[in-house]
Formats: structure tokens, C-alpha cells, sequence
């Protein structure tokens, strides 16, 4: 079968423009009828659309495209069921609670989310694009491919896993508030997110391989090896914008001026990385430089009572707890006394 030219010989704007139209037709039933759960489940599908239009327009089905086209897709297919199974328990998001019912702050948020899925997606797309296929490959199987493949495993699981845990976790009653602690939570405050992102680079790393080998050139090999601005641009995301800033500082300024299991999740941050793995009896002895540097514990995560609670919402929550305390007193004093 022979590829197909469309547009661009890296598939780069017809990708694009599907993804723009494959969220927009989502965003038209989400905004018309405020429903919340299809808005991940988009964003997830989204990726496996890509991977079957580029492998299909490709025409030259070999190992290594097949391979990192399918990785892309079990991701995404994962993701979005897993999020969509999630959300129809919830009933409604959060997220979208000052924005569902205003449509340019609604649409920011799918524009934002077309991006996110066109760029993390360049890897396979590039791979699967004619001036990248049009070069005779290395079989599938050097080390390059090896390596990717055992990563994408080992962040698979770790992604796969860490959401089970923290949902099995959460749907306890008895654990309503409480640091989820348990699992590869031990080992880090966000596996979900290491995991993730060695899934991301994994799949470029199978994808750069014609060209780390010497079997692309010129345009395609510069295409091959630009495609990394998909990992990067997640890894970004997670750690300084949609990721990490919205977990870190915020739940732990809600967790204090609430005085919510406050102390527990105060220790749990001394002993836990924030994103690499690490054993936590040898992390709550690090030097803070060293947590702040190699293990990416940046300040702008760092939560100080001082600088970023409302002190006023802790004392009227200590107003309440010691109304609560003296009743409780007065009530004990009848039930002595009678």
C-alpha cells in the first residue's frame, strides 16, 4: 500500500486539524448540555484516532511504527477509560465549575487540551509520516528499542497502578481525608505522574530510532529528533502547570486552614519524594538542597503557613474547634454531675 500525502510529508496539520475538529465536536455536546464526562474522555481518545490515521496513511507497517502506534494507543485508551469510569462516579468535575457555563473560558480549556494532544502525539506522528518511512529502518530490536519498550512497561504499570490504588484508597469511607499513603504512594507523592512521563519518553525513544542509527537523514532525521518537544511539553505541563502547582501548595493550604489530617500530611511530605521514586527512610534525611534540586522539590511547590494561608479562615476554624471543645466540657460536667 503506498502512503498518503496529506498536506505535509510529516502528517503535521492534518494531525492538527483533526484534533481541532475532534475537540470541538466533543466541546459542542459538553457546553450544550453541561456535561462534564466526556471532557477527558476526548483528550484520551483523541491520541488513538492520531495513531490509526498516521499508521494507516503511512503505508509501510513495520515493527517499530506498529509498536510505538499501538504504545500510544493502549496509553490513551487507558487513560480515558480510566477517567471516564472515574468521572461517572464523581458525577460532575470540579475543574469546570467557574467555567462550565461561560464559553470562552469552557473553550480555553479544549484549546488547551488540542495542543496537549497534537504535540504529546508528534513522536508516532513524525514516525509514521513519508519522508520518515520513505528511509529503510533498522529491524525492531536495538537497544534504543529494547530500552523504550521496558520503560513504557515499567510506567505503564506504574501509572496503571497508582490510580487504582488512590481510587480504592479515596472510596473507603473510613479514609474520607486522610494522606494516601499506601502502595507506590510510600515512594512518591505522585506515581501517576513519574509514570506518565516514562511513557512519554519511552515512545520517542522507539520513535528516534531510524534516526540514532543512521537510517534517516536530513529533514527526516531533524523531524525525528524535534518530535522529544512531545515528552518535554508534557513533562512540563505536569511539573509546572496543570500538574504539580494545582496538587502541592493548594492541598496543602487547604489541608491547613482546615486542619484537615494537617500533621499526618506534613510528615508524609518530610519522608515522600514529590515525584521520583525513592525509599522514604532515606529521603526524610536529605538535605533540603538536595530535595530541591535532584529530586525537583522546587519552592514554588512549597507550602509556608505564614506566606500563603488565610489566617483568618484558621481562626475561625479554631474559633469553631474551641467552641466545640468547651461544649463538649460542659456536656461531660452534666453527665459527671448527674
Amino acid at each position: 500500500m503506498a502512503e498518503v500525502h496529506a498536506l505535509d510529508d510529516y502528517y503535521l496539520a492534518i494531525t492538527l486539524f483533526i484534533t481541532i475538529a475532534y475537540q470541538l465536536f466533543f466541546f459542542s455536546i459538553a457546553f450544550t448540555l453541561k456535561f462534564d464526562k466526556l471532557t477527558d474522555f476526548a483528550g484520551g481518545t483523541n491520541f488513538i484516532v492520531l495513531a490509526i490515521i498516521t499508521l494507516a496513511f503511512s503505508g509501510h507497517h513495520n515493527a517499530r511504527q506498529i509498536v510505538d502506534s499501538l504504545f500510544i494507543m493502549i496509553w490513551g485508551a487507558r487513560l480515558s477509560g480510566f477517567l471516564l469510569f472515574r468521572i461517572i462516579k464523581t458525577g460532575k468535575d470540579d475543574r469546570f465549575d467557574d467555567k462550565r457555563d461561560k464559553f470562552f473560558s469552557f473553550l480555553g480549556f479544549w484549546v488547551f487540551q488540542m495542543i496537549w494532544v497534537w504535540t504529546v502525539s508528534l513522536p508516532v506522528t513524525v514516525l509514521n509520516s513519508p519522508n520518515v518511512t520513505k528511509y529503510r529502518q533498522p529491524n525492531f530490536g536495538t537497544g534504543r528499542d529494547i530500552a523504550g519498550v521496558i520503560l513504557f512497561v515499567i510506567g505503564f504499570l506504574m501509572e496503571s497502578v497508582s490510580d487504582i490504588q488512590k481510587y480504592i484508597f479515596r472510596s473507603k469511607p473510613e479514609n474520607k481525608g486522610k494522606v494516601c499513603d499506601v502502595g507506590l504512594f510510600v515512594w512518591t507523592r505522585h506515581p501517576n505522574y513519574f509514570g506518565e512521563i516514562i511513557i512519554q519518553f519511552s515512545i520517542f525513544m522507539i520513535a528516534v530510532s531510524p534516526a540514532a542509527y543512521g537510517y534517516a537523514h536530513g529533514g527526516a532525521y531533524s523531524a525525528l529528533y524535534a518530535s522529544i518537544l512531545g515528552p518535554f511539553f508534557l513533562t512540563l505541563l505536569l511539573m509546572f502547570v496543570s500538574g504539580l502547582p494545582l496538587q502541592e501548595r493548594p492541598g496543602a493550604k487547604k489541608r491547613y486552614e482546615s486542619g484537615n489530617h494537617w500533621e499526618s500530611y506534613l510528615t508524609y511530605t518530610k519522608r515522600t519524594s514529590i515525584l521520583i521514586p525513592f525509599p522514604p527512610q532515606l529521603y526524610v534525611h536529605m538535605p533540603t538542597i538536595l530535595k530541591r534540586t535532584i529530586f525537583l522539590e522546587f519552592p514554588l511547590y512549597v507550602f509556608d503557613p505564614a506566606k500563603h494561608a488565610d489566617q483568618s479562615k484558621v481562626r475561625e476554624r479554631e474559633a469553631e474547634e474551641g467552641g466545640a471543645s468547651s461544649g463538649n466540657e460542659q456536656n461531660h460536667g452534666v453527665q459527671d454531675h448527674a
